[in-house]
């Protein structure tokens, strides 16, 4: 089965074809992946320091159809071939998540083939069973990104259960404001961890925000106000002219706030692996690419004897090939997704376990 994915929830265009053949005979998952093709509109923003709907909306209408000719010569493939089509149904941006589902909806009209609605997070926990070493269920899923930080009990495909949220800002979001507050561009994660390798440890005492909460939850908007707090004192010292003075204290603040959300993350993680006898971790979004908290996560592995499993790093953004995934597992475990019907129905706000199998 050769299922077309499709990925318009925020800022990036993502198509792929994934063929479950390979999972169905006991190969690697990644050998499924016939093609996939992807646009990322960061250039676009980066002028606003931000997404901005409408203009993200227009350029997946522009993108979708050239990206669709690209994987399937990519993949060497036919429409014809082609025996279902997954989408990013939410959550994100209504006016992005529409431009996917009318194109899904479309074309499977067209074809006269189903349509798989998939939940953009579930798109990105199983993306992780997609690497060289696959987490086994039960597993534990750490959800970063811009919009997200969650920690998930994922007992099997379509059975997830919310342990700890963030409360306010998502840590791709502190990492962007942070960003912004040091001069760089958006969007901030890349550039604060190559910056926080220059830097030093230990010159900034950042708060670790709900790090010795009982809970799981996360919040990150106070990470942010105190370097806000920071860059103030140093503007106001005179330190801002010094240019190689400059340089060394962005370089350092940005160390001690990369220092800061890692403990975090690292912390409610084992936590949550500790409370649910889980031996096994995954860290999935975009910022799961951060260098810094894939080497603190191995480390803490080795220490409390527990497997960390990631998936490749051109996964962790958003990509069509973790839709058209998901929606393969959906269709092998006997279910249709959440949508059959030629509505174009999307939700821009969606929890994740309301979409659980029965």
């Amino acid at each position: 089965m050769i299922v077309l994915g499709i990925e318009t929830s925020c800022d990036e265009t993502g198509l792929a074809l994934y063929d479950t053949t390979s999972w169905e005979n006991g190969a690697p998952a990644h050998q499924g992946i016939l093609g996939q093709a992807l646009h990322t509109q960061m250039a676009m923003h980066r002028e606003y320091g931000g997404v901005v709907p409408e203009l993200a909306s227009r350029d997946h209408i522009r993108r979708v159809l050239p990206l669709l000719e690209e994987t399937l010569k990519q993949a060497q493939c036919q429409l014809s071939a082609i025996h279902s089509v997954a989408y990013t149904q939410g959550p994100g941006l209504a006016g992005a998540l529409l431009v996917g589902s009318t194109f899904a909806k479309s074309l499977a009209q067209g074809l006269r083939l189903p349509t798989i609605g998939i939940h953009h997070l579930e798109g990105h926990l199983l993306s992780p069973l997609l690497g060289e070493s696959v987490p086994q269920f039960p597993f534990i899923a750490l959800l970063v990104s811009g919009g997200h930080t969650q920690l998930m009990l994922v007992s099997g495909v379509g059975r997830y259960q919310l342990l700890g949220e963030t409360l306010d800002d998502a840590a791709g979001e502190a990492f962007d404001k942070t960003a912004k507050l040091l001069g760089l561009d958006y969007p901030g994660g890349a550039a604060i961890s190559a910056l926080a390798e220059k830097g030093q440890s230990g010159r900034f005492e950042l708060p670790k925000p709900m790090l010795h909460s009982k809970d799981l939850d996360f919040s990150f908007s106070g990470l942010k106000t105190a370097v806000l707090t920071q860059v103030k004192k140093f503007e106001a010292s005179g330190g801002a002219a010094d240019q190689s003075a400059l340089a060394s204290f962005h370089a350092d603040l940005a160390r001690s706030f990369v220092d800061s959300l890692v403990a975090v993350l690292v912390s409610k993680s084992e936590k949550a692996l500790k409370q649910t006898g889980c031996k096994h971790l995954v860290l999935a979004g975009g910022v799961g690419a951060n260098k810094q908290l894939r080497s603190a996560l191995t480390i803490s592995g080795k220490k409390n004897h527990f497997e960390v499993h990631y998936p490749p790093v051109e996964l962790c953004t958003d990509n069509g090939v973790m839709i058209a995934f998901a929606g393969a597992l959906r269709m092998l475990e006997n279910n249709n997704g959440s949508t059959t019907s030629g509505a174009f129905d999307i939700k821009p706000r969606w929890d994740l376990a309301s979409n659980n199998l029965s």
